[in-house]
């Protein structure tokens, strides 16, 4: 499951809606083995187009170190289809190299709502998963019988 938190969630909206009639893309960075996007990272697609996305590779490339520096992992990979459902393509699939990452992907056909999914993609096999927006990780998997540490 995806645990995000909704000013995360409007972010990647706003650049899919923005990038439109090109698909957005960019990564949410978090701690290393925390499985918590923390970090937006907007991305230009250097495809520039509207069926397909590209990450610059210099660009790639300054944004691992920097990661790397910084003890983070890109814990969300996110573009936007214009066109179609937010649903991985066999491209998007055969592309994915992050078995650990979540693929979010965000539909911007219809200009009035958006179509917002998560997915893992390990070895080209596309699975759906559950997505929890939240306000804040604080509470977030906290039951009833948790008490928020002071």
């Amino acid at each position: 499951m995806l645990t995000i938190r909704r000013d995360l969630v409007d972010a990647m909206v706003a650049h899919a809606r923005r990038d439109h009639p090109d698909e957005a893309c960019g990564v949410i960075a978090g701690p290393d083995g925390s499985d918590r996007p923390e970090r937006f990272i907007p991305m230009l697609n250097a495809a520039r187009s509207p069926t397909f996305y590209e990450f610059d590779s210099a660009d790639l490339l300054r944004l691992y170190r920097e990661m790397d520096a910084n003890d983070e992992v890109p814990v969300v990979i996110y573009h936007s289809h214009t066109a179609t459902e937010a649903y991985p393509s066999r491209t998007d699939a055969k592309i994915a190299q992050e078995p650990y990452a979540h693929y979010v992907l965000i539909s911007t056909r219809d200009p009035q709502e958006h179509e917002f999914r998560s997915f893992r993609i390990v070895d080209g096999v596309i699975t759906e998963e559950p997505v929890e927006v939240v306000e804040s990780y604080r509470f977030a998997h906290t039951g009833p019988d948790d008490v928020p540490e002071q």
